[in-house]
């Protein structure tokens, strides 16, 4: 799953140690997503985009494999 977390925390001027105490995550995991290493769980997800103030699926990108 693609996604836009970086180019959107860095658009709201929101730094990375923000994310990390808001959400009690690691850096390393706040990293992963947004470099695509890893997809956070559905229930992060949620809390990323609750917390940045914007619909899930303008911050996670899935694509449909069924089209």
């Amino acid at each position: 799953m693609e996604n836009r977390l970086a180019e959107i925390r860095k658009k709201k001027k929101i730094g990375q140690g923000y994310l990390v105490e808001k959400l009690g995550v690691s850096r390393q995991t706040i990293s992963s997503i947004e470099n695509g290493r890893c997809t956070p769980s559905l229930e992060l997800a949620f809390d990323i985009a609750d917390l940045l103030e914007m619909p899930i699926e303008e911050i996670f990108i899935h694509e449909n494999r069924f089209e």
